[in-house]
Parts: C-alpha cells; sequence; structure tokens
C-alpha cells in the first residue's frame, strides 16, 4: 500500500511540474494571438525546456534546427509583432527577445551566426519585493534600423524559480523577412550557445533571498 502510494505521488508530481511548462507557439504581425507554429519553428520536445548550456537546442529548441515546412512572416522594420505560448509563462526568470540574420532564406538557417538581443523583461523591483512579466503573449517592434532581409526572432524565458537547481530555458524561433529597414550594424552579438555561462549573475541568482537587484544574462539589448 506504501508502495502504491509513493508510486501515485510520484506520477502526480510529474504532472504537476509537466502542466507548469509551457511553449512559445505562434507569432503574429501586430497585438494578433497567431496561428500555431505557421511562423513558429515546432519543436519536438513537448512543453520541456533545455537546460544544457552548450547545447545547440539554445537556439531555436528541440526540433528547430531548420523550419521544415514553417512559412516565414513578412514584416516592416518598425512593425509590431506577438509572440503567443499555450499557457501563461509560469516561471520566475526574464523574457528576452533575439534576432539572427540568415545569410539567404530564414527555413534554411541554422542560427549558427551572430544573435543582437532587441529586449528584455527584466524583474521591476519595488517596495523591497520583484515582479516578472509572466503572460501568455509577448508584443515588441521590429527595429526600424536593422537591414531588410530575413531574421530568425528567437523569444526565450530563462526560468530561475528553483535556485541551486539548473536552470530551464524555454526557447521559441519564428522566423520573419523585414523590408523598408536601414543600414545599422546591430551590436553587441554573441554566438548560441556560448551567450549565457553559469557563472552569471543572472543565471544562479537566489531570487527569494537578498533580491535586490538583477541583470538578465546574456549581451546588453541593441536599440537603434
Amino acid at each position: 500500500m506504501k508502495s502504491f502510494v509513493a508510486i501515485a505521488a510520484t506520477v502526480a508530481l510529474a504532472a504537476q511540474s509537466a502542466s507548469a511548462h509551457y511553449i512559445f507557439q505562434a507569432l503574429a504581425k501586430g497585438t494578433s494571438k497567431g496561428v500555431v507554429y505557421e511562423y513558429v519553428r515546432r519543436n519536438t520536445n513537448y512543453n520541456s525546456p533545455v537546460v544544457d548550456l552548450s547545447s545547440k537546442d539554445l537556439r531555436c529548441n528541440v526540433g528547430g534546427a531548420t523550419g521544415g515546412n514553417t512559412s516565414t512572416l513578412e514584416l516592416n522594420a518598425g512593425d509590431p509583432f506577438t509572440f503567443t505560448l499555450d499557457t501563461a509563462v509560469y516561471h520566475q526568470g526574464p523574457v528576452s527577445l533575439y534576432m539572427s540574420r540568415a545569410p539567404g532564406a530564414a527555413v534554411d538557417y541554422d542560427g549558427s551566426g551572430d544573435w543582437f538581443k532587441i529586449n528584455d523583461w527584466a524583474p521591476v523591483f519595488n517596495g523591497g519585493a520583484a515582479s516578472w512579466t509572466m503572460k501568455d503573449n509577448y508584443s515588441f517592434t521590429i527595429p526600424k534600423c536593422i537591414p531588410s532581409g530575413e531574421y530568425l526572432l528567437r523569444i526565450q524565458s530563462l526560468a530561475i524559480h528553483n535556485p541551486g537547481a539548473t536552470p530551464q530555458w524555454y526557447v521559441g524561433c519564428g522566423q520573419v523577412k523585414v523590408s523598408g529597414g536601414g543600414s545599422a550594424t546591430p551590436s553587441p552579438t554573441a554566438k548560441i550557445p556560448g551567450a549565457f555561462k553559469a557563472t552569471d549573475p543572472g543565471y544562479t541568482a537566489n531570487i527569494y533571498t537578498n533580491f535586490h537587484s538583477y541583470t538578465v544574462p546574456g549581451p546588453a539589448v541593441f536599440k537603434c
């Protein structure tokens, strides 16, 4: 009987853990919800996170190395866009947006080139407490000054809710074709993997003890 209870408890805990996970699965122009996996590369690990800092899966998730049947969303520089999840972000941690220009068609690009960051949703500190942007959609705009071309548009949620355990990365990549762009050279840039290190303060932070400031891992945000 005790064995049965223990097994049942383990199964319940696993189910609860899985239900707390989430997937970035849609991308659309403006603030629309978008069609699931129309412009976002389909991952093959359901809603499980990536946890290996040296893995190429950090780029576009497991199964996202190429576009397959994914379409490419046409946007103008300066246009707003929205990523939508299957359920709201559940774990505390920053959410960030990255872009990487494809040498050709985005659908064929594996993300091995340079990445630049265009936004961080970092914690807001008020009265000794931190609040995180945890929701089921994230909207931003394509920088007006970046060159026209096809890009991978990457969103990540770094879950640091369990200090002492390995942080979790929830990642999705959309494919976009940018028109009407400028001539800026985005910087700083970083490779993925390589942009994040196990020694980064934002990776090892304990959000429950003496948590009064925070630096999001990765390069600084590029601004036009």
